[in-house]
């Protein structure tokens, strides 16, 4: 009996480019992954976005992945360093905890990548603080990672993503 293999085609779509009021709902340990540069330890930052998916009626939701490093050529560093609005002290770069992050407000600015295939991924380009008396964003119908069900992290858990792994 054959067994195909088929290229799957995408359901999501990319959140659109621009400047949007987001929430940090998840920090996600990736452990050890392989990159370009060999293998290194990496985490993703997960946020909604307040514009709706027309298709789902969901929430955009935006996946960045970093190297968990401070040094000022990371490219962690400079994006907390806008979202917070400040630079960091000499105690906070000695060790900061990455999950402070959840729930905290912020602006992202988004822009697409397109893949040679055609695919379009939305990236994260910066973060800076939210808009002066802006209404918080809370988190909307997500589930960190680390609460799942074991088993979705075998069937991948069935969600969409705007940007790659």
């Amino acid at each position: 009996m054959p067994i195909y293999a088929r290229k799957k085609e995408s359901e999501f779509s990319p959140a659109p480019e621009g400047l949007w009021p987001a929430v940090c709902v998840d920090v996600v340990d990736l452990g050890i992954v392989q990159s370009q540069f060999g293998p290194q330890v990496k985490i993703q930052i997960r946020w909604q976005l307040e514009e709706r998916d027309p298709k789902t009626n969901r929430r955009f939701l935006i996946v960045q992945s970093y190297t968990p490093s401070l040094h000022e050529k990371s490219k962690l560093r400079p994006l907390l360093e806008s979202w917070r609005g400040k630079k960091f002290s000499k105690e906070e770069l000695q060790q900061f905890d990455i999950e402070k992050l959840l729930g905290a407000n912020c602006q992202l600015q988004i822009i697409h990548n397109i893949k040679e295939e055609g695919q379009v991924y939305a990236n994260v380009q910066a973060a800076v603080p939210p808009a002066k008396n802006a209404p918080k964003l809370r988190p909307e119908d997500y589930v960190r990672v680390v609460d799942r069900p074991k088993q979705d992290e075998v069937s991948g858990g069935g969600e969409s993503y705007n940007a790659p792994f």
